[in-house]
Order: structure tokens, then C-alpha cells, then sequence
């Protein structure tokens, strides 16, 4: 996966706006920004056939679903400053191509160029990821607005986003190795509403995902993982022993089972089931996540049932080994679809 020159053609009217970006042999137009975050531009895009017989990206698609009817898609630009965020994001790259589910966004096509710094004339590096694309936002934009219109899911459409998650995250799970996405939360779910049907979830964003199972065997090696995990895992979602790692223990997918726990009460409330100790003068994140302290909302009416709320804290176990695993979720929340959904 070397270094290649393609895509340096309007590369910064790309970032205002306008311009075209080659990612390999494939050109598109930028037609605005969607999103933005650190280093990374995430732009809506539409691909520019100038010879009708030339099929484009959808030649490089296997799967016939991710060819777009109009010819947009979603682009993510990364700037790279370093050597190690540039083995991060070809990690990103290795990672996402392990995975194939309708649940978890697929990478379409990728590019990492050299470009010149004009200053000192050194080479920095760029990222093209090409992706799907989802206009109607994430479950935490959905969310943003709910919550200013005082709306709520109804019980149906929140279990079945949820069992979406649970079925990408289970295609996670169950590689050999299998990896943990490490970073499960509303932000990473991309909605699309359906007339008649349930909104469309799917996770994205695989930067942190890693191989789910590791052994900590020293106070070092706990307080490496406690490190990666305060820069790598959004702390209201991050499961009790990312915070405060036992010197002897075995860390797996588990964590992935508290983000899920954490996500399903964002689904119903808008936010993390621990945000409310983020406002307190004397509450601690860590303290409240740690002791599992759930503090229940006032929610739709009717309210959601009770065995939504049993289900939530069923995943906020905060003894690891005591949690359910993605197969036994599954199991529950069909339970829960079958006796709640009209």
C-alpha cells in the first residue's frame, strides 16, 4: 500500500470548496463538507466520468449495494503531520478492509499521497478514504435535534436500531481474532430514515478498533492500556476497566458490550446513561461510570418499559466477566422486538 502522487490536482480548492481529487484512477468533484474533525475533512463528493464507457468506481466494487445511483459518495480527507498518525490511518485502512457486513460501512476505495510543504519542501502525507454516503447524519445529530423538539423514538425503532448495531458488532466479534471497535457511540452510527420502516443504522468509524483480547500481566502494561484508551475510547462510553485496568486481568469484547449499553440509553435519551456527572460540581465521570450509577430521565409518554431499562443495565455490569456477550444481546433484544413491536 505505497505512497502514490494521484489526487494532488486541486487538492486545497479541494478543502474550500470546489476542485477535484483523483483517488487512483478515479476522479471526483467536491461538492461540499460534511463534517470535521482533527486532521480528518469528511466531504460529499460526485464522481466525474468524462468517458461514458468508463465504469468508474463501480468496477472496483464487489459488492453491487455500495455503487451510488447518482454518483455520490462520501470522501475522507486525513492530514497527516508524522510517521505514526501516518501507520495509523494505514491501519485504519487494514482493519476496515477485515470486515463485510450491511451493519458496518464499508471502505471503498483509499488513497495516501506525498505532498510537498511549500516552507521547508518537505513531504507530508494525505488520506483519501472513499466511503457510502448517508446524508441524514448520525445518531447523535438525530438526537441534537430530537431533544430540541422534546421527540423520542418510539420502542420499536429503538430496538431495531439497536439490534442493527448488535449485528455489525457481532461480524466484529466473531473474527479470528476477534476485534472490539473500541469506540461504539451515537457519533459512529450513521442513520438513513425509511418510509415505513425503521431508520437504516450502521457503525462506522474503525480508528480504534484492534484485536478485542489482551492479556495485562504488569502495572505497566495496565497503565499502556488505561493511555491508549483515555486517547482512543470517548470517555462516556468507555467501560469501567479502560478506566482503572487491574494489573493482572484479561481485557476482550466486553468493553464493546458497555459502549452498546451506553448507546442504547443514548438512543432512548439522546445522551450517555453517565453525561449527567459531567454536571455536577462534586460528580466524577469516572466515579459514576465505575460504579455503574444510572440516573434515568424522564422519557416519552408512555415511557419506555421497564425491561428496556433492565436490558441497559444487564450491559452496565461492571465486573467484565459478569457482562453478556453479543450473542447473548442478540438473543434478548429478538425477545424484546417480538413482544414490543406492533
Amino acid at each position: 500500500m505505497g505512497c502514490s502522487f494521484s489526487g494532488l490536482n486541486g487538492l486545497y480548492d479541494a478543502v474550500n470548496g470546489g476542485g477535484d481529487v483523483w483517488i487512483n484512477e478515479n476522479r471526483f468533484k467536491i461538492i461540499r463538507q460534511l463534517g470535521e474533525g482533527g486532521f480528518a475533512y469528511v466531504f460529499l463528493v460526485k464522481e466525474v466520468l468524462s468517458d461514458p464507457s468508463n465504469p468508474g468506481i463501480s468496477k472496483k466494487l464487489k459488492d453491487p449495494s455500495h455503487i451510488s445511483d447518482d454518483g455520490t459518495y462520501a470522501m475522507k480527507k486525513v492530514l497527516i503531520q508524522n510517521s505514526e498518525q501516518l501507520e495509523m490511518v494505514r491501519e485504519e485502512i487494514r482493519v476496515s478492509s477485515l470486515f463485510s457486513h450491511p451493519n458496518l460501512l464499508p471502505l471503498l476505495d483509499h488513497a495516501i499521497i506525498s505532498v510537498k510543504v511549500a516552507q521547508d519542501q518537505s513531504l507530508k502525507h494525505e488520506a483519501y478514504l472513499l466511503f457510502p454516503v448517508h446524508l441524514d447524519g448520525t445518531l447523535l445529530d438525530n438526537a441534537k435535534t430530537m431533544n430540541a423538539k422534546k421527540e423520542f423514538f418510539s420502542t420499536s425503532d429503538v430496538l431495531q436500531i439497536f439490534r442493527q448495531l448488535c449485528a455489525g458488532l457481532k461480524h466484529m466479534h466473531s473474527l479470528d481474532p476477534p476485534y472490539a471497535h473500541n469506540d461504539v457511540k451515537p457519533g459512529n452510527v450513521l442513520l438513513t430514515h425509511r418510509k415505513g420502516q425503521p431508520p437504516l443504522a450502521i457503525l462506522m468509524d474503525f480508528g480504534s478498533a484492534r484485536p478485542a483480547r489482551r492479556q495485562i500481566r504488569s502495572r505497566s502494561e495496565a497503565l499502556q492500556l488505561q493511555e491508549w484508551a483515555a486517547e482512543h475510547v470517548s470517555a462516556p462510553f468507555r467501560a469501567p476497566e479502560l478506566w482503572d485496568c487491574p494489573s493482572q486481568c484479561d481485557i476482550d469484547e466486553k468493553t464493546d458490550i458497555w459502549s452498546l449499553g451506553c448507546t442504547l440509553y443514548a438512543i432512548m435519551y439522546g445522551v450517555s446513561a453517565f453525561e449527567h456527572a459531567l454536571g455536577e460540581s462534586d460528580g466524577s465521570l469516572q466515579l459514576a461510570i465505575v460504579n455503574a450509577q444510572i440516573k434515568w430521565p424522564t422519557g416519552p409518554k408512555p415511557p419506555y418499559p421497564e425491561g428496556l431499562h433492565q436490558f441497559v443495565t444487564w450491559m452496565l455490569l461492571p465486573q467484565a466477566t459478569v457482562r453478556p456477550r453479543i450473542d447473548d444481546i442478540l438473543i434478548h433484544v429478538d425477545k424484546l422486538i417480538s413482544k414490543f413491536s406492533h
